[in-house]
């Protein structure tokens, strides 16, 4: 068996695609597959895909969907998790890249945690790709990672925390994942073809099994105005993508036979923070001036039975 499935779906990615294929043919961990899954392109990154298929027959394939439509990033790594040969399913996006070291790290962590279905990296925010001197300086490494770095966090802690930090989710280049748990939840929702399908991704394996995080960076996210999240952002479908997450989320917890209140909690918060923004607000600075003020009545109180305490220790007065 292959230890690693790395799954690479694209959708006209000419630009980027090539670097991202030499990052893996870089690796120093040689036992995986690389599935390069055409979303239904229309440049050159085919073509791109093909070449390397052909020129290593033995380690990377090109996979399409029927008729080379065009189904979503979801669908497209579904295809690509059914024909997986890998213990272990990687994930990168077609204008990232891995670091050189990603696979041997990741590796010999889940081979020493066999309790862990998902393990979690730092990744680099990568804006100097451009060479351009104002981007020299804007690369940084993610790490809000909603827990402590090298421990096991039992589910569903981590959805918990995802959940509490407005969603933010590590990126998936930094990601390395059973194919057995990934299976078991019934892989990517492909009613999510662009946005949120990395949160969808994350929420069914955090409720379910145990994660971990380690504390290193192994993958850059390229940052272009083009992506599938700037794009979204421009056209103002953020917001009502992450309602759409949280909805979707909010009924499959329902469908959980066992789900602890917290998740629940969490989710109605979040949702709150989505379909009523300026009750959130509200609520928020109600919490803080309820906070303002037992700071000063705690210091009032404190200061009105200090005194006399002090006098008591100076002694009578003359």
């Amino acid at each position: 068996m292959t230890r690693v499935s790395i799954i690479t779906p694209f959708l006209n990615a000419a630009p980027f695609i090539e670097e991202s294929i030499e990052s893996v043919l870089a690796q120093t961990f040689d036992d995986w597959e690389l599935l390069l899954v055409d979303d239904g392109s229309s440049d050159a990154s085919t073509g791109i895909a093909l070449r390397y298929a052909s020129a290593h027959a033995d380690k990377v394939r090109y996979l399409s969907h029927e008729h080379r439509q065009n189904r979503g990033a979801s669908a497209s790594r579904n295809l690509a998790a059914r024909h997986a040969r890998g213990e272990y399913l990687a994930f990168l996006d077609a204008d990232d890249v891995y670091l050189p070291r990603k696979l041997e790290l990741q590796v010999a962590i889940l081979d020493a945690q066999p309790e862990v279905a998902m393990l979690y990296a730092a990744t680099e925010y990568w804006y100097s790709w451009t060479g351009r001197q104002q981007d020299a300086g804007r690369d940084w490494v993610w790490r809000r990672y909603g827990a402590k770095p090298d421990t096991v966090v039992a589910p569903p802690r981590m959805l918990v925390r995802f959940l509490e930090d407005g969603g933010t989710v590590p990126c998936m280049g930094g990601v390395l994942a059973r194919r057995a748990a990934v299976e078991r939840v019934g892989g990517w929702e492909e009613s999510f073809r662009r946005i949120c399908t990395d949160q969808v991704f994350h929420a069914k394996l955090c409720l379910n099994f145990p994660v971990m995080v380690v504390d290193v960076c192994l993958d850059r996210y390229r940052q272009h105005e083009n992506s599938s999240c700037q794009t979204a952002a421009r056209s103002g479908l953020m917001h009502q993508a992450f309602e759409s997450y949280l909805t979707w989320l909010e009924s499959y917890v329902a469908t959980q036979p066992v789900v602890e209140p917290a998740v629940r909690t969490a989710v109605r918060r979040a949702l709150r923070r989505h379909r009523h923004p300026w009750l959130n607000r509200v609520h928020r600075q109600a919490v803080r001036y309820d906070a303002r003020l037992r700071s000063l009545a705690a210091r009032t109180i404190a200061r009105t039975l200090a005194r006399p305490l002090g006098r008591r220790l100076r002694g009578p007065e003359r």
